[in-house]
């Protein structure tokens, strides 16, 4: 597998200067009307037996479906309302752990997302959720 490491021409830092900065870095390639998310596991993502911690990949993922939410919402901001994951395997420090995020359903008002977390092939975690699309901008304040 192509690693973000041994292809950086394709990956590209995520510019994400909220909570996602605290835990990153995190990378990100497009491909036309699909986006791929990566992480490099490092020590700081390590929980108590020394795999990958499940909130960080709760995150990664949270993120990595958000962002496809927004896209699928045609740039509105989108804010998750559901969100579960279930951990398959352990992502092992030095990993690379990547996911892909599908559009399973698009409405007016709410996006439904799934996606893999994978590594070298392997499916790390599954994850799914629905995000609320928003009607005019948080920044904007109350109505």
């Amino acid at each position: 597998m192509t690693t973000p490491d041994s292809d950086p021409a394709g990956w590209r830092p995520f510019d994400d200067p909220g909570f996602l900065s605290l835990v990153g870095p995190v990378l990100l390639r497009e491909e036309g009307e699909a986006a791929s998310f990566a992480f490099r596991a490092e020590p700081k993502h390590a929980n108590l037996i020394g795999v990958v911690q499940g909130g960080m990949m709760m995150t990664f993922a949270d993120r990595a479906l958000g962002f496809a939410a927004m896209r699928a919402a045609g740039g509105a901001n989108c804010v998750t309302v559901q969100f579960e994951m279930q951990f398959v395997s352990a992502g092992r420090i030095g990993e690379t752990i990547t996911m892909t995020p599908e559009v399973v359903q698009r409405t007016t008002s709410l996006v439904f997302l799934r996606g893999d977390a994978r590594c070298d092939g392997r499916i790390v975690a599954t994850a799914t959720g629905v995000w609320k699309i928003l009607r005019r901008r948080p920044e904007a304040g109350p109505a």
